[in-house]
C-alpha cells in the first residue's frame, strides 16, 4: 500500500477545498449556453426598445449567445413584467426594467407583480431626465411664473401626457402635489401624439423626455421652464431643476435589467459585470449620451435599494392622487 506523506495529504486537502470555487467558475463561464431573452414592455422604434436592442448586441458580443429582443406591449410595460415575473429563474429570461415597472405595480388595479418582491435587479445602465416645457404662447418664462399663472387661472391651463401612468404623467402628478396648482390633465395614446399636439398649441405644458423634446426646444418651437432632474444637466446647461422653486422634486426614468426572483447569483453576477464593463466603454457611453441621458453604474445592491426607493416614491405619489389604471 502506497503511504502519503504529509506533504501529498496537505495538497489533497487543499485540492479539496477548492472544488466549490472551481464548481462556481465552471457554472459561470458555462452560462449562457443558449440565446437568453430580453423582454421590453414596449414597442420597437422607442427609447426603451432602443435600450434593449443596444444593451441585447453588447451582452451578444461580451458573453457568445445571441441575446433576443422580445417586445411584449401593453399596460404600460406590465405585460411584459408580468411575464418576466412567472419566467423560470434560469437567466434565460430577462426584463428591459424602467421607472414604469417601480410605479405600475400601485398604478394597476390587477398588477400581478411588484418590482420589488418578484424581481432581482440585475444592473443597472442609464438615467434620464425630463424637462418641463410649455408653448411659446405662454407668458411664463420660469417655473415659479408657471406656477403663479396657472394659480391665478385656476383650470385653464392643460397639460398633456403620453397617457395614464407614463412618466410625462406621473412627473406632472409630482409637480401638482408639490406646487398646488390647478391644471387640465390631458392624456394621449403616447408621446408622439401629445409632443405634436403641444406643438400646435392645442395643449400648453407638458413634461418631456430629451429624447422626445431637445431637439423642439433647440428650435425655440417649445420652451424649457426646469428640469426634473436634482441637479442641471449636461445637454441643457441653462435650465435650472424644478427643485430650485419646488424643493424635493427630482424625477427621472432609470433603465436596467432585472431577472425573476431567485435567479442564481453567479449569473445575476456575470450580468452585471458585463453591463457594468459597457457602462466603461466610450462608444457606448456616447450611445447614452446622444439620447441625452446620463450613465448610471450600480451594483446588484445598489440597483436593488434605487428599485426599492423608486417603488415606495411612486406608490406615496399614486395613492395622495388616487390616479388608477385598468
Amino acid at each position: 500500500m502506497t503511504k502519503f506523506s504529509r506533504r501529498n495529504f496537505i495538497r489533497l486537502g487543499a485540492g479539496v477545498a477548492s472544488l466549490p470555487a472551481l464548481t462556481w467558475d465552471v457554472r459561470a463561464q458555462t452560462y449562457p449556453t443558449r440565446p437568453p431573452r430580453l423582454i421590453s414592455g414596449f414597442p420597437p422604434g422607442g427609447i426603451n426598445d432602443t435600450y434593449a436592442r443596444l444593451i441585447a448586441q453588447w451582452l451578444s458580443e461580451r458573453l457568445g449567445q445571441q441575446f433576443i429582443v422580445e417586445n411584449r406591449t401593453g399596460a404600460g410595460g406590465t405585460i411584459a413584467a408580468e411575464f418576466v415575473a412567472r419566467a423560470t429563474p434560469d437567466g434565460y429570461t430577462l426584463l428591459l426594467t424602467t421607472s414604469a415597472d417601480a410605479w405600475n405595480s400601485s398604478l394597476y388595479v390587477n398588477a400581478k407583480f411588484n418590482l420589488v418582491r418578484d424581481f432581482t435587479p440585475v444592473a443597472s445602465i442609464a438615467r434620464g431626465p425630463s424637462v418641463l416645457v410649455v408653448h411659446p404662447s405662454v407668458s411664463a418664462k420660469s417655473a415659479a411664473e408657471l406656477i403663479a399663472l396657472a394659480k391665478s387661472n385656476p383650470g385653464k391651463f392643460t397639460v398633456g401626457s403620453a397617457g395614464i401612468g407614463s412618466s410625462p404623467h406621473m412627473y406632472w402628478e409630482l409637480f401638482r402635489s408639490l406646487s398646488g396648482v390647478n391644471m387640465v390633465h390631458v392624456p394621449y395614446r403616447g408621446s408622439g401624439p401629445a409632443v405634436t399636439d403641444l406643438i400646435a398649441g392645442q395643449v400648453l405644458t407638458y413634461f418631456g423626455s430629451m429624447a422626445s423634446i431637445l431637439e423642439q426646444v433647440k428650435a425655440a418651437r417649445l420652451r424649457a421652464l426646469g428640469v426634473t432632474t436634482a441637479t442641471r444637466v449636461t445637454v441643457l446647461p441653462d435650465v435650472p431643476p424644478l427643485a430650485e422653486t419646488l424643493p424635493g422634486y427630482d424625477a427621472s426614468i432609470f433603465v436596467g435589467v432585472s431577472a425573476p426572483r431567485d435567479t442564481p447569483a453567479h449569473i445575476v453576477e456575470t450580468l452585471n459585470r458585463e453591463i457594468n464593463t459597457a457602462l466603461a466603454d466610450p462608444k457606448f457611453l456616447q450611445r447614452i449620451a446622444n439620447f441625452g441621458d446620463e450613465p448610471l453604474s450600480l451594483s446588484t445592491s445598489g440597483f436593488t435599494k434605487l428599485a426599492t426607493e423608486e417603488t415606495e416614491k411612486w406608490a406615496k405619489v399614486i395613492r395622495a392622487a388616487n390616479i388608477r389604471a385598468e
